[in-house]
C-alpha cells in the first residue's frame, strides 16, 4: 500500500463521519467517500500540501452538493423523514456515551435537517470535528468572519429548535432498561408511568410501511400504541436493547424480522421523545450489522 492510499484509509472513518452527519444516510455517505477515493486516486499528489485538508474539503463539498439535491427530494418524502440508524459499539464509559450521543444521536441529526447545507457543514466542521475557522473558510469558500457568523447563527437556530438537553447518560440508561422491560412484558401502566405527559413520537415509514404522517403527542397515546402492538403480536414480538447512534435504543422484532428501530430522548425521569424508524430501506444495513455482530465469537 503506497503512502497516499494509506493516508486515505487512515482518514476514511473521519470522512465517513462527516458525510453521514451531513446526509443522515449511510448509503449516501458511503457513495460520497467512494467518490472522494476516486478523486484522490486521480489527484496530483505533488500539488497537495495537506492531504487531510484536501480529503476533508473534498468530502464536505461533495456532501454539500448531495445535500442540496437530497433536500429537494425530502420535500417530497412521504410522511416524516428520520435519519438512517447506525448500530454503534457499546461505549466503555458513561462519558463516551455522552460524547457520542451528542454528536450523532437521531435527535441531533433530525434537528440538523433545519440547517442549510453550507451552514450544516460549517457547524459540523467547527463544533463536532474541531476544524479551525481558517480551514472551515477554505472548505465553504467564504471569509473566516462570514463562517463565524454562519456557525453562530446555526448554534442559535439549533438551540431554539433542538429538544431540551437530555438526561445524564447513566440516568437515561437506567430509564431505558426499565422501559425496555416494560415494552417486552406489555406492561401498560409501567410504560405510561415512564412516558412524559407531553411525549412526542415520530415515525418514518418512507411510504413503504404504515406509520403516522404527523407526530403523535401524549404519553398515554404512545403507551396505548405500544400496548396494542403487544396484544396484537403476543409471542411473535421480541424486544431487544441496542446501541443506536450512540444511545440506548430498542429493536422490535415480529416473527423474527426487524420491524422497527426506536431511539429515545429523556430527561432522566421520563421519556420525552420517541423516534421510530420503520422504513425497510433504512433498516437494511442495520439488519446486516446486527447479523454480522451476532456471528462474531464472544470474547
Amino acid at each position: 500500500m503506497d503512502a497516499a492510499t494509506a493516508t486515505f484509509h487512515q482518514l476514511r472513518p473521519r470522512l465517513q463521519g462527516i458525510a453521514y452527519r451531513m446526509l443522515g444516510s449511510v448509503s449516501e455517505s458511503e457513495d460520497i467517500v467512494q467518490d472522494v477515493w476516486l478523486r484522490w486516486h486521480d489527484a496530483d499528489k505533488a500539488s497537495v500540501n495537506n492531504s487531510e485538508a484536501w480529503l476533508v474539503t473534498t468530502t464536505t463539498r461533495i456532501a454539500i452538493d448531495r445535500l442540496r439535491s437530497a433536500k429537494a427530494r425530502r420535500e417530497q418524502y412521504v410522511g416524516i423523514w428520520l435519519p438512517e440508524p447506525v448500530l454503534t459499539e457499546w461505549p466503555a464509559t458513561p462519558e463516551d456515551i455522552e460524547e457520542l450521543s451528542n454528536e450523532v444521536s437521531v435527535a441531533f441529526l433530525t434537528v440538523l435537517e433545519r440547517l442549510a447545507p453550507e451552514a450544516r457543514a460549517a457547524f459540523l466542521l467547527r463544533e463536532v470535528f474541531d476544524v479551525d475557522y481558517a480551514e472551515v473558510a477554505q472548505v465553504i469558500g467564504k471569509s473566516e468572519a462570514a463562517c463565524r457568523q454562519i456557525v453562530h447563527r446555526a448554534k442559535l437556530q439549533l438551540r431554539q429548535e433542538r429538544p431540551p438537553l437530555g438526561a445524564p447518560s447513566e440516568a437515561h440508561q437506567k430509564l431505558m432498561r426499565r422501559f425496555t422491560e416494560a415494552l417486552a412484558q406489555g406492561d401498560f401502566a409501567g410504560m405510561k408511568s415512564m412516558l412524559a405527559d407531553a411525549a412526542v413520537l415520530m415515525g418514518d415509514g418512507g411510504g413503504l410501511v404504515t406509520t403516522f404522517p404527523e407526530p403523535m403527542v401524549g404519553g398515554q397515546r404512545i403507551a396505548q400504541l405500544f400496548f396494542a402492538a403487544n396484544l396484537r403480536n403476543k409471542d411473535a414480538l421480541r424486544i431487544e436493547l441496542a446501541m443506536i447512534n450512540g444511545q440506548y435504543a430498542v429493536l422490535r422484532y415480529i416473527n423474527g424480522e426487524l420491524e422497527s428501530a426506536q431511539s429515545y430522548e429523556s430527561d432522566g425521569e421520563h421519556i420525552t421523545r420517541v423516534y421510530v424508524q420503520r422504513n425497510p430501506e433504512k433498516l437494511a444495513r442495520l439488519i446486516a450489522a446486527v447479523a454480522q455482530r451476532r456471528r462474531q465469537p464472544s470474547v
